[in-house]
């Protein structure tokens, strides 16, 4: 449910996981009804992205996509934002998954770049896609700024200028996983699109992104450590360096060893690692072809979720 009050699409947003079964072939729906209740629950927590990168859209079925936003809905979408991920290389295949995310119960829509345009693309594309895409949903959009390594994902600035100024466009997830770009990207979009929310959600650089400034963040480690990444966002917006500092100590190790850590292509892996560990996820089963995490691996893992879980270190 968007709020009514001023610039309501601002905060912490949990990018939620998507549990499996053993074999990781079907949704574990009880665990993630179980997983939805509780991180929508921390306070602080605005929404959910849900079936984005970290809900492995890229992986889903359109009927496991859409059994997922019904989820969330029915769970939290009475007290929270629900944000849809749509990831197709078709733009009317991704105008299908967008108007199924709408009659799910979706909020929002946050649409990611095809993977093929890390080829290469320009702005006649990007913009074609934007538009069919959500051409029959309307859906406030959220667009996704791709890392500084995934070439032609990554929009110049001229397709950033340019997107924002469509009309649905409400905010950016902004994954530049750079802080110059970040900041450089941040500026751009607030001198032509002000109301637009740029969002830091780099998860290895929360806390300089949010020291620079941010309208929020949509996040897979809030939906592993909701209560750390939100005491992180408070403390940087109540001007509490120190704090936030302490809380970036927490915080880093774990997000280094998700994806700071090669092959990156096992960060989903990690991400369900850690919920397993915690007690969250049944299984940490991924689709194939990405296998489970070796011993030594989840023994690292424990190792940071130690750190970043201790409160006493600096409690929250």
């Amino acid at each position: 449910m968007i709020p009514t009050h001023a610039d309501p699409f601002n905060g912490v947003y949990a990018a939620t996981l998507c549990p499996l079964d053993a074999d990781g072939r079907h949704l574990d729906e009880a665990a993630l009804e179980r997983h939805i209740e509780a991180v929508a629950s921390v306070d602080g927590i605005v929404g959910l992205l849900v079936n984005g990168h970290a809900g492995e859209n890229f992986t889903l079925s359109a009927a496991d996509k859409r059994r997922v936003v019904e989820i969330a809905h029915a769970v939290c979408g009475d007290r929270s934002i629900i944000v849809a991920g749509v990831n197709a290389e078709d733009s009317y295949e991704a105008q299908a998954h967008a108007n199924d995310a709408r009659q799910a119960g979706a909020d929002a829509m946050l649409l990611f770049p095809p993977f093929s345009w890390a080829l290469s693309t320009d702005l006649d594309t990007v913009l074609t896609h934007h538009r069919i895409a959500n051409a029959e949903a309307r859906l406030p959009m959220m667009l996704y700024q791709a890392g500084v390594a995934t070439g032609g994902m990554a929009y110049t600035p001229q397709m950033l200028a340019a997107l924002v100024g469509l009309p649905e466009v409400v905010a950016i997830k902004e994954g530049s996983w750079e802080t110059a770009a970040y900041e450089a990207n941040r500026r751009l979009v607030k001198s032509i699109a002000p109301h637009v929310a740029v969002m830091a959600s780099g998860d290895e650089h929360l806390f300089t992104c949010f020291a620079i400034g941010t309208e929020g963040s949509l996040v897979s480690l809030a939906a592993v450590v909701p209560e750390l990444v939100v005491a992180l966002y408070r403390a940087i917006e109540h001007g509490d360096l120190g704090r936030a500092q302490q809380l970036h100590e927490r915080i880093y190790p774990l997000a280094k060893a998700i994806y700071g850590t090669a092959p990156g292509s096992y960060a989903n892996a990690r991400l369900k690692a850690c919920l397993h560990l915690l007690g969250h996820f049944p299984h940490p089963s991924m689709r194939p072809p990405i296998p489970l995490l070796s011993h030594a691996e989840l023994m690292r893992l424990e190792d940071v979720l130690a750190i970043a879980t201790d409160t006493q270190r600096s409690g929250l």
